[in-house]
């Protein structure tokens, strides 16, 4: 397996983790009507919209060895009074979860946040998102603020989890 910084080309292999991600994980958080809808096509433009993000945003990506992209992490900086960046995202496949991808790609994050002079992050966790909360809990997140947020409809409690120092994160 190999991590690195996704490129424009990219873009499709992230899309297609987002949405079979979303189907997997949120089925029976948000409405199915809300996740059917999802399209690789509509997340291609969304993932390219964030690149071009005035944030400076970006994005690194797992790949297999059969060169598939696997999951992804993504970050940007941001203008919050406790933490100056947030992972935006992290996404797996179904079959690449538990294998410890998903501490690899947060460490990775945290390295690029620390070259830019980022020191703190924090990220959004759909709260009826139990593995995901567990899984920041276990990387040392903080809980934060909550916030509402809607799909489909529907609305859905969001909690943030913060790290006021990220080097924790960075493993080798």
């Amino acid at each position: 397996m190999e991590i690195r910084k996704a490129s424009k080309e990219d873009i499709k292999g992230v899309s297609r983790v987002y949405v079979d991600s979303w189907r997997n994980t949120y089925r029976g958080l948000v409405p199915n009507d809300y996740l059917d809808t999802l399209s690789y096509e509509e997340a291609e433009k969304k993932w390219i919209d964030f690149l071009s993000n005035e944030n400076e945003p970006f994005i690194y990506i797992a790949i297999n060895d059969a060169g598939k992209v696997i999951g992804f992490a993504s970050g940007k900086s941001i203008d919050e009074k406790n933490f100056d960046g947030e992972l935006y995202s992290l996404y797996l496949l179904q079959e690449s979860r538990g294998l410890g991808i998903g501490r690899q790609l947060v460490s990775v994050i945290a390295k690029h946040f620390k070259e830019k002079v980022i020191y703190s992050m924090m990220v959004w966790v759909m709260k009826q998102n139990k593995p995901g909360l567990g899984f920041y809990e276990r990387m040392g997140g903080k809980e934060y603020i909550h916030r509402t947020s809607m799909f489909g409809g529907a609305i859905v409690e969001d909690v943030a989890y913060g790290w006021k120092d990220i080097s924790e994160l960075c493993i080798e």
